[in-house]
């Protein structure tokens, strides 16, 4: 369903987003930085599409992913042992800006490529095994401002909405995962691409 929440303005996020749960930075990078890391991870990422189940049926994912990590580990989308993909200097310049407001030292990164409108990544939480119980994401957007709506689980008419713009860090914590879930809609206003990066601790 193409839905997003028209409650705040072009720019921000709707009244009363939890800051226990959510930790904006705007600017991490510069318009014209973000810009230029945006094209070569479009350009240059091992990028793949997934095969998931859907009600009884094999589905694509609607985006393109890459895993990345610190040596042999497990992939958390398949709870597989895998050989990520190999950190690129870009990817450890981002991380080492990351760590330092986040206070965590991160062993793997998730790249997802929303290549229009059209892509978006349905309700859930990252509640996997492999990420513990109370994990730590944080979330860096290039391109493309899209709409980051959560829901709280046992009751769904209390949700918030938050606009990741271009370069901005977003720190995923507290029980987020345990009590919320979260999104990225379909948009049915034109929408040009953005690479999303989440950094995670895979145990």
């Amino acid at each position: 369903m193409a839905e997003q929440f028209a409650l705040f303005k072009e720019a921000g996020h709707t009244p009363g987003l939890p800051v226990e749960l959510l930790e904006y930075h705007p600017d991490l990078f510069s318009e014209q930085g973000a810009q230029v890391l945006l094209h070569k991870f479009i350009a240059e990422c091992p990028w793949k599409q997934k095969v998931v189940s859907m009600y009884d049926k094999q589905v694509l994912t609607p985006r393109l992913t890459a895993w990345y990590a610190d040596g042999e580990t497990y992939d958390y989308t398949s709870l597989r042992r895998s050989a990520p993909n190999a950190w690129t200097p870009e990817l450890l310049m981002i991380k080492d800006k990351v760590e330092v407001i986040a206070g965590v030292r991160f062993n793997s990164v998730l790249l997802n490529y929303y290549r229009d409108g059209n892509d978006s990544v349905a309700w859930h939480s990252d509640n996997e095994k492999a990420l513990g119980t109370h994990p730590v994401i944080a979330s860096v957007s290039f391109g493309q401002v899209r709409c980051f709506d959560i829901r709280r689980k046992s009751n769904h008419s209390e949700k918030y909405s938050i606009r990741l713009e271009s370069g901005a860090l977003m720190i995923m914590k507290g029980d987020l995962q345990v009590n919320w879930e979260h999104r990225v809609a379909k948009s049915l206003k034109p929408m040009g691409p953005r690479v999303n990066l989440t950094f995670r601790v895979v145990i």
